[in-house]
């Protein structure tokens, strides 16, 4: 069906999204705190679905809906992430559990599941869907490994478990809180016992490997003394240990794939770039947190140029608060620890271990996950590209990976291995291209609505590399601590007292000139100069790191679009074959996307949507995708009135995950945002119109994950198939969350 066929769908199908509303008023816990863009117009079709949208559950109040799996026997299972701990006992506490006595038929249709109302008074506390009850499995802190660990708190090397009890500094969240992806890697043939890898979205990061089983009453176990964090192992450590833990993906070799949502690697803020900072011969106004890594207390470099340093004009440094638990990091990695002053966080610098900042922000790999702790093996792929990665969605080609990178400003980026990645006996050997978006159609940046524009990409590719040279290039990185930054910037020695007049002198030199300890501006600008002369492949040898290191500042200097803000989901069905789909979804349209006075001479510019897109494209014949085109639109977040059909809508999507039968679970993650009757966020599933999305042939033991596609062909430009694929999310994958409590503590963070 061609694209204005389904505009015409949309029309029809709009009035089903907001159906059922009861208007209910009482119990709104926080609804008075939500706030709605009174000054902003409705966008048309908003909301609006292609196809049927149905919710099944909500979560318990506080938390985001995170983490979506479903079995082969169709139970699914999710997170419960930062829960409010007002909530009851066992709801005040993070965990992941399943819908018992429950199972997804397969069958391509919401018809196997009734669709609770909407949450009322103590309904709100906990997780709850129509004809089921959701069962914690295991939850933070509890007894691990024999009662040697406990679930999501990583150690020091000595085995001391980092939290603020123990260690000064600031923390990113409570150990095992934000427990977000969830993959499960089957250890027999019916798929009854296996592993769950589950992510831990602080920092350090971690990731959770617990036994489960089925039992024979059909239901699920864990085994907690069999469960370990795995990156309480030296293999982790050896490659600077992990941080921010969102989603990812089950590999379709069957390995789970975490990815970090490393916020604080922005090196410019927002639309800003490189250039912009030169041609000003500063950065203030410009620079993001990447320039204050290893800055003693890193975080407060916001409130310093906000409130005491005179000399500047104040700006929300982009990802200043996701510096927060860096300490706890060093710590992790062995950092003699630092006395703090009271609650103060300390400004002695760290001057032992420090974690260099361009070892996070990649796609982590467990290889060999079923094996002793001590023999699996993780892998960064550092080729991949360096972001605030969501997820990917790792192609049956096992050359092709698509992720997003979260947060306000970023990319949605495509790399593509020389060969099938599996087939590379050193995962250091794995090489291939890095692209980046950019939206061609001039319809992008009319100032319609988002429902009506698709969106035309071509791929700009950065460059080629192996993930061992990437390495190579991080590891000239690895001895910089604090104290570098300081007498890098300052008139200071190590051993002498650091005052705050030290620290201001430095931050001044920072903010003028960049930091010096890291890949300066000069070097990202000599790239683009070269790039542009004589193309990816013409860049002096000490300049092919840049893209690799610095890709959301790199794409930028070339012009590619990027510009999505919260790219927070991609999938794509394990087994999905060219004219199959993937589904993107972008949690909030507007900033750099919308159509504001603000957003000036950007490739897309639309009409506002908070409550987000779900886009998908058709896979081509070397599974390149070519253009995006919207399927759900999220609800308007402006006057009263138009609150009307958020209870029933899509709101702020997050995770997605595609099941074998062509249906995608979309999870919400809604910041408490958009006045709905209730502030739980909610896990809806979306079926594509029937004409559009045949459903996959299946039996009842199996949802298609095993199977895998085959191409042989090179990535390029996309031809269209002109049959319509069923395809939808990665039936064993899916993608990620973001937001914890932290972000909700201020006002809402440029990420």
């Amino acid at each position: 069906m061609d694209f204005h066929r389904r505009t015409l769908m949309r029309a029809s199908v709009a009035a089903a999204v907001g159906a059922g509303i009861p208007g209910v008023a009482s119990a709104q816990k926080d609804r008075d705190s939500r706030s709605t863009a009174v000054d902003d117009t409705d966008t048309d079709g908003a909301p609006s679905v292609v196809g049927d949208l149905k919710r099944f559950s909500t979560t318990a109040f506080g938390a985001e809906m995170t983490g979506p799996f479903v079995f082969d026997d169709g139970t699914l299972l999710h997170s419960i992430q930062h829960p409010s701990r007002d909530n009851s006992a066992p709801w005040n506490k993070a965990g992941v559990g399943y819908y018992s006595e429950f199972g997804f038929e397969f069958d391509g249709t919401n018809d196997d599941f009734e669709e609770p109302s909407p949450p009322e008074g103590s309904e709100q506390d906990y997780a709850r869907a129509a004809d089921t009850e959701f069962t914690y499995l295991i939850q933070e802190g509890d007894d691990i490994n024999d009662g040697t660990e406990q679930w999501g708190v990583t150690q020091t090397p000595d085995g001391e478990p980092v939290t603020t009890d123990n260690f000064a500094g600031t923390t990113y969240g409570d150990a095992g809180y934000n427990p977000d992806c969830n993959q499960f890697v089957a250890t027999t043939d019916d798929g009854t016992e296996g592993y769950l890898f589950t992510n831990d979205e602080n920092s350090p990061g971690n990731v959770m490997r617990t036994p489960i089983s089925r039992t024979d009453d059909g239901e699920w176990e864990a085994d907690p003394d069999n469960a370990i964090n795995t990156v309480n192992t030296e293999q982790f450590r050896d490659i600077g240990g992990t941080r921010i833990n969102c989603y990812g993906d089950l590999s379709p070799w069957n390995t789970p794939i975490s990815s970090e949502e490393n916020y604080a690697h922005p090196r410019v803020s927002l639309a800003a770039t490189v250039s912009d900072a030169s041609a000003a011969e500063s950065g203030e106004g410009i620079y993001g947190a990447a320039h204050f890594w290893n800055r003693p207390n890193p975080v407060e470099i916001n409130t310093a140029v906000n409130e005491q340093y005179d000399e500047v004009d104040g700006w929300s440094i982009q990802g200043y608060w996701n510096m927060t638990g860096v300490e706890h990091l060093a710590y992790y990695l062995g950092a003699d620890p630092v006395e703090a002053d009271g609650d103060e966080n300390p400004l002695e610098p760290i001057a032992d271990v420090y974690p260099n900042p361009y070892r996070y922000g990649y796609h982590v790999e467990i290889r060999d996950p079923a094996a002793e702790p001590d023999e699996i093996t993780p892998v960064k792929h550092y080729v991949m590209g360096r972001a605030a990665w969501e997820a990917p969605d790792l192609l049956p080609d096992e050359r092709t990976v698509y992720g997003c990178s979260d947060g306000d400003s970023k990319g949605i980026y495509k790399f593509v291995a020389d060969e099938p990645i599996p087939e590379y006996d050193d995962p250091m050997a794995i090489e291939g291209t890095l692209y980046a978006p950019k939206i061609t159609n001039d319809e992008a940046a009319s100032g319609d609505s988002p429902a009506d524009v698709p969106l035309e990409i071509e791929w700009l590719e950065l460059g080629h590399a192996s993930n061992g040279e990437v390495d190579s290039w991080i590891a000239d990185y690895d001895e910089i601590t604090q104290v570098d930054y300081l007498e890098s910037h300052a008139d200071w020695d190590e051993g002498d007292e650091v005052t705050e007049g030290v620290l201001k002198e430095a931050d001044l030199e920072v903010i003028e000139a960049g930091n010096q300890d890291y890949i300066s501006d000069a070097d990202i600008l000599a790239w683009a100069d070269q790039y542009e002369e004589h193309g990816p492949d013409g860049v002096d040898e000490e300049l092919r790191r840049i893209p690799f290191l610095e890709t959301r500042a790199a794409a930028k200097e070339i012009g590619a679009s990027i510009e999505f803000n919260k790219a927070e989901g991609v999938d794509s069905v394990d087994n999905a074959q060219p004219g199959d789909y993937i589904y993107i979804g972008v949690s909030e349209f507007n900033d750099a996307l919308d159509n504001q006075p603000t957003n000036d001479g950007g490739d897309i510019a639309l009409d506002r949507v908070d409550g987000g897109v779900v886009y998908r494209a058709e896979l081509g014949s070397d599974y390149n995708v070519s253009r995006l085109e919207p399927v759900i639109i999220g609800p308007d977040f402006t006057e009263e009135e138009a609150m009307a059909d958020v209870d029933d809508a899509l709101r702020n999507v997050d995770n997605v995950y595609a099941m074998g039968d062509g249906r995608v679970l979309c999870c919400e993650d809604g910041w408490r945002g958009g006045n709905r009757s209730y502030p739980n966020d909610g896990l809806y599933v979306y079926q594509p119109p029937e004409n559009d999305s045949a459903a996959t042939e299946q039996s009842n033991s199996s949802d298609g994950s095993d199977q895998q596609g085959e191409n042989g062909s090179e990535n390029g430009e996309s031809t269209n198939s002109e049959t319509p694929g069923f395809g939808i999310g990665a039936g064993a994958a899916g993608l990620a969350g973001a937001g914890y409590l932290l972000k909700r503590q201020f006002e809402r963070p440029e990420q």
